[in-house]
């Protein structure tokens, strides 16, 4: 990586930290866990389902993506970008696999590993700190790298991806799920990944898919699936404008995104429907 890189990377880095970090966000969650009638000490991935997957369609998005790539028990994965560990826990509880999640995010870090622990999952998911572009692995570590809606907040995505073919074995499985620029033009923020253009690094999907093909991988599968998230998205607004003000607050990605979560989830809704933004699915192979 060069200096200019570095630098940049560095600067990411803190802005990431401030924009999705809540100090003692694990403790914040548990509270509202507890306000809402759950038993915080016995906790069910059921329990945690409405926000631990901060990405559009949550578990049911992560569960299509596995199938797609062809997930095999006991493989083991990497998720790069894994906020509180909601992708990683469906991984290894649905799929059989054993997760590493890496974020520059640290209160994420220490959140995903509370929810690990808490719904009993930490004997195959682990959590630590870590940049997509200079992973802390070795070469060849892992059968799978997984991306979801995280290379939205990378610019020099072409290093993420060479990250992860160095750390994935010949053969290897690279799996993406993510929000790319569309041709509506610019997005209208404040979004969840962003407060404005500083932090949101969007590329097409035909340069997204241009990066990978560059660096040693082969296309196995490839699919839009703007339509479904903007049905999603929908479903979710509406459910906010619906709620009666005097209703306690609900157990939702609220949680994480804070007060701003309605006008963020309503540009998502209008960057969809104006074509500013697409989301995709694709798997690749990495080449032996």
């Amino acid at each position: 990586m060069s200096t200019d890189e570095s630098e940049t990377d560095t600067a990411d880095e803190a802005a990431l930290n401030e924009h999705y970090g809540v100090t003692d966000l694990g403790g914040e969650i548990l509270a509202a866990l507890e306000a809402a009638g759950k038993d915080v000490d016995a906790l069910t991935r059921d329990d945690i389902a409405s926000f631990d997957e901060f990405h559009i369609r949550g578990r049911e998005a992560t569960r299509e993506v596995a199938d797609l790539a062809a997930v095999e028990e006991n493989s083991r994965v990497l998720d790069v970008g894994c906020g509180i560990g909601g992708p990683a826990r469906t991984l290894a509880s649905d799929f059989d696999c054993d997760v590493v999640g890496v974020d520059v995010v640290e209160e994420y870090c220490r959140a995903a590993t509370l929810f690990t622990e808490r719904v009993g999952l930490a004997d195959s998911v682990r959590f630590q700190r870590g940049n997509a572009l200079d992973l802390p692995f070795g070469d060849e570590e892992f059968d799978v790298v997984w991306f979801e809606h995280t290379l939205l907040n990378v610019e020099a995505k072409g290093v993420a991806i060479e990250e992860a073919g160095r750390v994935l074995r010949p053969g290897g499985t690279l799996a993406l799920y993510e929000i790319c620029a569309g041709p509506g033009g610019e997005p209208v923020f404040p979004v969840p990944w962003a407060s404005d253009g500083s932090l949101s690094h969007l590329d097409s999907p035909e340069r997204l898919r241009e990066i990978v093909l560059a660096r040693g991988f082969d296309e196995v599968a490839w699919r839009d699936v703007t339509g479904p998230s903007l049905e999603w998205f929908r479903n979710v607004v509406e459910s906010m404008r619906s709620r009666p003000a005097d209703a306690p607050p609900p157990l939702g990605l609220n949680l994480l995104m804070g007060a701003e979560t309605p006008v963020k989830a309503a540009n998502v809704v209008r960057n969809l429907e104006e074509d500013r933004i697409a989301v995709v699915q694709a798997v690749y192979e990495r080449a032996n």
